[in-house]
């Protein structure tokens, strides 16, 4: 800031100079002639010295209305300095403040008195301290103009943002260099750049959790349309299965029913005819009792073959179709099956039941007898066995039948479902007892023999109570 002018000084000034032009006048008078020699050099004198003193005052209001004028513009461009909207900072190449305004003083909340001799960089965040004195360096070399945001530190209050504009400038203090800077509270724009900044970040978030949920919505549909798919499937295979369950079933049943009709044919029909022809030939063989020795011995022959013949439609028929389960009951049949068995394949076969068991329907009755059927025939095709044990037994509602045997055994997971092309047996037996209602059930310890369970429902009020068990050995 220049100093005020001194208008009384200059006013003094100007009187001296026209003092001294007054005794330059009157030294030259007397160094040509003296002392003035009339009267009228005298009044001439005056007047010209009354000509100067109005001039002094007419300067003296000029100069008085100069300095008023001048003192109205000191004042407002105090007022424009001190209260302009930014802070406007005189530093020199030390970045020492020499001169801030009200406003500058204001943005660092320190007092103006404060602040003269202190280095700005002093206010600046550490962080930014060398982008600040790059700035500096900058606005020194005389480059024009020099911009920096920076943010400044305020006493007892929050950090601003400051953007400074920089500009170098002739020093009114010595030799050294010295600057402008002005600097403007970007804190606003900077909140508002950092809200835009989250603003867009929230969007793009909020557009890609938009796209994400129409994606999981679009995988929700298509895992929905799969199950759908996968449901309908499943009931389609669910179908299919009770189709080849109840497809199974009638292939046992014709089975069953074609077998016994064979049993019937052969036990009806070829076996009388093979009897038939048995007695013929015992004919011949009395009538041709006084003939020729060798018409006997072929006679004999023959009846032999026809005998053996005989035995093996027999067995044929007992094992398509026992006539002694039709007609004298389960035990019976069990009892006849497990002498041939004995007698076939070595095997000691014990029977445990009791006698009501025979109470059950023909259905029931068959299908126990199948079960233990096969499963004596495995314990002879596989479990290398010695003693086998048949137990029948009344349980609470039901009839259980369990087959033991003191063979190799096998693993256990071969009797479940996902084996069924290992043991078609279990298999057979499994669909036999679930066309009844019933249950099975298979165990077996390698080394420790199998025991395979079968368990069929009664009908209520078929059998009896207080029946004797049977037991054979």
């Amino acid at each position: 800031m220049n100093p005020k002018p001194n208008f009384k000084t200059i006013a003094a000034r100007l009187r001296r100079r026209a003092e001294a032009r007054l005794r330059e006048r009157q030294a030259n008078q007397r160094h040509k002639g003296g002392v003035p020699k009339t009267a009228a050099e005298n009044v001439r004198l005056l007047h010209e010295l009354e000509v100067h003193q109005i001039e002094l005052e007419v300067q003296n209001a000029e100069l008085r209305e100069t300095r008023d004028q001048m003192e109205i513009l000191l004042e407002k461009y105090t007022d424009l300095y001190d209260f302009a909207p930014v802070g406007y900072f005189s530093l020199d190449e030390q970045a020492r403040i020499l001169e801030v305004n009200l406003t500058g003083a204001a943005l660092l909340g320190v007092e103006r008195s404060q602040l003269i001799n202190r280095r700005l960089s002093g206010m600046v965040a550490q962080a930014s301290q060398p982008l600040f004195l790059g700035f500096l360096e900058r606005v020194f070399a005389e480059t024009g103009r020099q911009v920096c945001e920076a943010p400044l530190l305020r006493k007892g209050g929050a950090p601003l943002w400051g953007s400074l504009h920089g500009i170098s400038a002739p020093s009114v203090r010595g030799p050294g260099k010295m600057c402008r800077v002005a600097v403007s509270d970007i804190t606003s724009l900077k909140q508002a750049e950092e809200a835009q900044r989250r603003l867009d970040a929230l969007t793009a978030a909020s557009l890609k959790f938009k796209r994400e949920i129409a994606r999981r919505e679009a995988l929700e549909e298509s895992l929905r349309k799969t199950e759908q798919h996968q449901r309908h499937l499943l009931e389609q295979s669910q179908q299919m299965q009770e189709q080849l369950r109840l497809l199974s079933r009638q292939v046992l049943l014709a089975q069953e029913e074609e077998r016994k009709r064979i049993s019937r044919e052969l036990h009806d029909v070829i076996a009388q005819t093979l009897t038939g022809i048995n007695v013929r030939l015992a004919g011949l063989k009395n009538a041709a009792a006084g003939k020729t020795k060798s018409l006997e011995r072929n006679i004999a022959r023959t009846q032999r073959l026809v005998e053996h013949s005989v035995k093996i439609v027999h067995r044929f028929a007992r094992e398509l179709r026992p006539a002694v389960l039709d007609d004298l009951g389960l035990i019976p049949a069990l009892h006849t099956f497990m002498k041939g068995f004995r007698e076939e394949t070595g095997i000691r076969v014990s029977l445990s039941a009791f006698a009501a068991v025979d109470q059950l329907d023909v259905d029931r009755r068959t299908v126990l007898f199948r079960v233990a059927q096969e499963a004596l025939n495995n314990v002879a095709r596989h479990a290398r066995a010695s003693h086998a044990e048949v137990r029948i037994q009344r349980l609470d509602g039901a009839v259980s039948m369990t087959i033991k045997d003191n063979g190799k055994g096998f693993p256990e997971e071969w009797g479940s479902r996902s084996y069924k092309g290992k043991r078609l047996g279990l298999l057979g037996m499994r669909e036999r007892l679930e066309m009844v209602g019933g249950k099975f059930a298979v165990t077996s310890v390698p080394g420790k023999g199998t025991a395979v369970m079968a368990e069929i429902p009664m009908v209520q009020g078929t059998l009896g109570a207080g029946e004797n068990p049977h037991v054979s050995p």
